[in-house]
C-alpha cells in the first residue's frame, strides 16, 4: 500500500480512480473540494509541499483538461506542476506521475508507426497550446529527474472513458480499469518515462514496450464496441494524427 498525494481529485479521471485505487492511502486535493477532496491550489508551492509530507508519490491530474488561452494554459498547466514538481523534491516524495496527454504529440502521424507502433517516447509534438502545456511538463518532469533524481512517469493519456463514443476511440481509448492498472505499474517506476496511457485495443497503433516496461497490462478493448461507434471515414486526414481532430483546431 502506498500513501498517494492525487491533485485533480474531483476531476473525471480523478472520479475514476478514487475507488479504483482504494487499496491505497489517498490524499484526494482538487481547487474544487467536496465528498471527501480537500481544497489545494496547485500552484501554491507551500500548500503543495505541506499536503505532500510523508507521501511515497504525487499522482498529479489537476490542470485544465482542454484546449483554452496560452496565458491560462501556462499559469495552471505548466507553472502547476512546476509547483508540484518542486514540492515533491521539498517533501522528499520520491515519485511523481504526471497527466500528460497524447495530445503533446498530437501531429505526430501514423506514418511515423513502424512495426512496433508509434513509440512512448516520440518527440514532441503538440496539435494545441494545450498540448504544448503537456510536453512543456513532460520536459519539466526530466529537468527534476535529471537535477534531483526524482522519479517522474509522464502518462501520455489516450481517451480515457468508461466506454469508445468514435470511431478514433477504437485505436486510442483507455478505459477507467486499465488507467488504474496503468497508475498501479507507475507507483514502482523508476527513471523519467514517458508511456502511452492505452488500452489492450485491436486496433492501437501506439507501442506497447514503454508499458510493459514498467510492467503495464491492459486488459481491455475498444473493439466490443466497434459496431456501436462506426467506422472512421477513410476520407478524414485527421485520422492519421495522434490527436486526431485535435489537429486542426483553433489554437486557444
Amino acid at each position: 500500500m502506498a500513501t498517494i498525494l492525487m491533485t485533480g481529485a474531483s476531476g473525471r479521471i480523478g472520479g475514476m480512480l478514487r475507488n479504483r485505487l482504494g487499496d491505497h492511502e489517498l490524499r484526494l486535493t482538487d481547487l474544487d473540494p467536496g465528498d471527501g477532496v480537500q481544497r489545494l491550489d496547485v500552484t501554491d508551492v507551500a500548500a503543495v509541499e505541506r499536503a505532500a509530507r510523508g507521501a511515497d508519490a504525487i499522482l498529479h491530474l489537476g490542470g485544465i483538461p482542454r484546449e483554452a488561452p496560452f496565458d491560462d494554459l501556462l499559469a495552471v498547466n505548466v507553472r502547476g506542476t512546476e509547483q508540484v514538481l518542486t514540492a515533491a523534491h521539498r517533501a522528499g516524495v520520491p515519485r511523481v506521475i504526471l497527466a500528460s496527454s497524447n495530445h503533446a504529440a498530437g501531429l505526430q502521424s501514423r506514418d511515423e508507426a513502424g512495426p512496433g507502433g508509434l513509440p512512448d517516447d516520440v518527440a514532441a509534438r503538440p496539435d494545441t497550446y494545450y498540448g504544448w502545456s503537456k510536453a512543456a511538463i513532460e520536459s519539466l518532469g526530466r529537468l527534476h529527474h535529471d537535477r534531483y533524481g526524482l522519479h517522474v512517469i509522464c502518462l501520455r493519456i489516450g481517451k480515457c472513458a468508461e466506454r469508445p463514443s468514435a470511431p478514433r476511440d477504437l485505436s486510442v481509448w483507455l478505459s477507467p480499469d486499465d488507467m488504474a492498472r496503468l497508475v498501479e505499474a507507475a507507483l514502482t517506476a523508476t527513471g523519467w518515462r514517458l508511456v502511452w496511457g492505452v488500452s489492450a485495443n485491436t486496433r492501437r497503433w501506439w507501442s506497447e514496450a514503454g508499458g510493459r516496461a514498467i510492467g503495464y497490462r491492459p486488459l481491455d478493448d475498444a473493439e466490443k464496441w466497434a459496431d456501436a461507434v462506426g467506422e472512421a471515414d477513410p476520407d478524414d486526414e485527421a485520422q492519421r494524427f495522434v490527436g486526431g481532430s485535435w489537429s486542426g483546431r483553433a489554437l486557444g
